[in-house]
């Protein structure tokens, strides 16, 4: 198997305090050369650069941040008006501890205010709620909504549930990534959380349907590359941005009525029938690229 590394580039645009600051400037650049998919690298300049205006704001340094402080910090998070998940307190929270780990690491400051005393587990405990899987009748709603979407959004729909995609391992498919003759799908490591690439089927009647989207494909261009294009005025043959795939979903959220249906949700559902047909923990952990059965 093939392992490419791909250093994303960072939106230095999207986090000037972040570019602004030697030390901060230089983590994220090291995150960066780690080779980080592009999302997990988005998320932590912004992460990052949010708790820079908190900083900023209460006249603090980096430095020497308290343990106080950073409640301060986790109580603004929690009490800003909008809701914000377990999830995403815990995602901006661990950018905030990695960020001061590495300070440690450089003899910047002595300790590591994100973390509690003497020990190394986060400040806020960690919820772990079970995804959403629709039943019967909701996804009887969900197809006959998908019945009318073009043909690269319902090729799009059910890769994404027979191959348990991410969302940016689907827009990242490229037509050389298909086995036709096998029905194999090669979604690369540079696409997925866990920087392991793996082959992963296709069934019957998603091969059909991508016979169909191949032939429309060719009125759009002939060259060979990204799978899914756009075809939008705007980003015409472009390759399928995350963002425009969340919106097809969104779509078809609200015409079935559906609002939890996301595009993680054809994962979840697949991962989860996987177990119902008796697939072992493992051999699931695998087909869905965890590193861990957690």
């Amino acid at each position: 198997m093939s392992c490419d590394f791909v250093v994303h580039p960072i939106r230095w645009d999207r986090c000037p305090l972040v570019e602004a600051d030697p030390h901060a400037r230089s983590w994220l650049t090291l995150q960066s050369h780690r080779g980080l998919a592009a999302n997990t690298l988005d998320a932590y300049s912004r992460g990052l650069e949010r708790y820079l205006r908190f900083v900023e704001h209460h006249h603090l340094f980096c430095s020497s941040v308290t343990s106080a402080e950073m409640g301060l910090y986790l109580s603004g998070l929690q009490s800003n008006g909008r809701s914000l998940s377990n999830a995403t307190i815990q995602q901006l929270l661990t950018v905030v501890r990695l960020f001061h780990a590495y300070l440690v690491e450089e003899g910047v400051r002595t300790s590591n205010p994100a973390t509690h005393s003497h020990t190394s587990r986060p400040l806020i405990a960690r919820h772990h709620k079970l995804p959403w899987i629709p039943n019967e009748d909701d996804w009887h709603r969900i197809l006959a909504v998908a019945r009318n979407e073009s043909i690269r959004n319902r090729v799009m729909l059910a890769f994404a549930y027979d191959a348990g995609m991410r969302r940016e391992e689907l827009c990242s498919l490229r037509s050389d990534d298909i086995d036709p003759s096998r029905r194999m799908l090669r979604i690369r490591a540079e696409t997925t959380k866990g920087r392991r690439e793996r082959i992963v089927p296709y069934s019957t009647s998603s091969s059909e349907l991508l016979h169909g989207y191949l032939q429309h494909r060719r009125t759009l261009g002939q060259k060979r590359g990204p799978l899914f294009l756009s075809e939008s005025r705007r980003n015409y043959t472009e390759p399928i941005s995350i963002w425009s795939w969340s919106k097809v979903i969104r779509g078809v959220a609200r015409r079935a009525q559906m609002d939890r249906f996301s595009t993680h949700t054809l994962r979840h559902l697949c991962l989860t029938d996987l177990a119902r047909a008796g697939w072992d923990i493992h051999e699931i952990a695998a087909f869905a690229g965890h590193r861990s059965i957690q």
